[in-house]
């Protein structure tokens, strides 16, 4: 865990308003440890590996040293912190590369959380110190080539009780770490009651086959997969216990969203230090275009996107804290910062002209990487439809 001091913490220049300052001393310390690792370790490598569209393997072990795989759940939690803090891990994986954020997303958030929320204890005492350590890497499965949106209904993925196993059958699409991780969690509606119900799947179990998705130009470093599952069986001690409905999965993906609103931000601070960098460089007219009046328009509506999305993940995440947060305060924020996001990284983009477009310059890829973040865990139509349901009481989906 961490070792470092507080002296080596040094606020954001991007948090325009200070609101590292909520943060407490432990959490700005294990903060700095992570900032300097993602500066030394993963940006100097990043762009390769996002051409090359490969995961760098070599930083599970880094970022499980840093406890960074632990930090939410009580059996594995390092030291007490709150979801502020968690928030602005995402944040700062984002801030170098969203692709990172997001395979941490999916261990930590949506896999680890699944058997969290869903697992018996037994369960939990199991898997998630396994997977804190960086032992093993989880993915989730539950978007299907038919089903997204409207996962709720359309779940095609059936799990057939035989004795004391379960038998699945169907394809899953767009499994982030499904390329490598050593289990994934599955998402299928039973036989018998049409319920849906979380698995734990071994990816060397008969009948489990994950494919790469080729040719992405969003989170390229991000292995997605096609999932086929063809009589795969699982044991009943691998269903997760505690998850008997689809009310259970979005449980899940209620703690997960609001930290893709942070990955959002984070993003956006990428794409806007890089500008802002680029911008007291290169010269033009005989001057830094820092000094041109548009150029510091564009910089300005930058950090002015920036600072209000931070408002705004902060009070989601200390609603977290206080037990008040709902599926609409994750969907709200969820949806606008993504949308400031595409604001934000177009700006950047124009700041740096046709050097925008390569990745010497860092801007490109969080220009690239910002549609995949503002489409998963929720579309900004399907989140705008929980918020629009939830203050005019009228359900709008279909």
């Amino acid at each position: 865990m961490s070792t470092s001091t507080l002296t080596s913490f040094t606020s954001l220049a991007s948090d325009f308003y200070g609101y590292e300052d909520l943060l407490t001393d432990r959490e700005k310390s294990v903060l700095a440890d992570l900032r300097h690792y993602l500066e030394t370790e993963v940006k100097p490598i990043v762009n390769d590996h996002w051409a090359r569209a490969e995961f760098p393997t070599r930083i599970v072990e880094g970022l499980a040293d840093l406890g960074i795989f632990a930090l939410p759940w009580e059996e594995t939690r390092p030291f007490e912190n709150s979801a502020v803090f968690r928030g602005w891990v995402a944040l700062e994986l984002a801030r170098v590369d969203a692709s990172v954020a997001t395979f941490v997303g999916v261990q930590n958030g949506l896999a680890m959380g699944s058997i969290s929320v869903g697992g018996s204890p037994e369960q939990r005492a199991e898997w998630l110190p396994r997977m804190a350590s960086g032992e093993l890497v989880g993915a989730f499965g539950l978007t299907e080539p038919l089903s997204g949106s409207d996962s709720a209904q359309g779940l095609r993925t059936v799990a057939t009780r035989d004795g004391d196993d379960w038998v699945l059958n169907g394809s899953k699409r767009w499994i982030g770490n499904a390329t490598f991780s050593d289990l994934t969690i599955i998402w299928a509606k039973s036989a018998e009651d049409g319920q849906v119900k979380g698995f734990i799947v071994p990816t060397s179990t008969p009948g489990y086959t994950a494919t790469k998705i080729e040719d992405k130009q969003s989170l390229r470093i991000v292995q997605n997969a096609d999932i086929v599952l063809d009589g795969v069986r699982v044991p009943e001690s691998l269903r997760l216990q505690q998850a008997n409905s689809f009310r259970d999965t979005a449980s899940v993906l209620r703690l997960t969203r609001a930290e893709v609103a942070w990955a959002a931000v984070g993003n956006s601070i990428g794409a806007y230090e890089a500008a802002l960098a680029y911008a007291g460089e290169r010269v033009q007219f005989g001057k830094p275009i820092a000094a041109h009046q548009l150029v510091q328009d564009l910089l300005v509506k930058c950090i002015g996107n920036i600072t209000a999305s931070l408002g705004m993940v902060v009070r989601v995440s200390q609603m977290l804290d206080d037990g008040k947060q709902r599926d609409e305060h994750a969907s709200l924020a969820k949806a606008y910062t993504t949308a400031r996001m595409r604001e934000t990284v177009a700006h950047a983009r124009e700041v740096l002209g046709g050097n925008g477009i390569v990745l010497d310059y860092d801007v490109a890829r969080h220009f690239a990487d910002a549609e995949a973040l503002y489409s998963y865990e929720g579309t900004r139509e399907m989140n705008t439809l929980i918020v629009g349901r939830s203050i005019t009481g009228q359900a709008a989906f279909v």
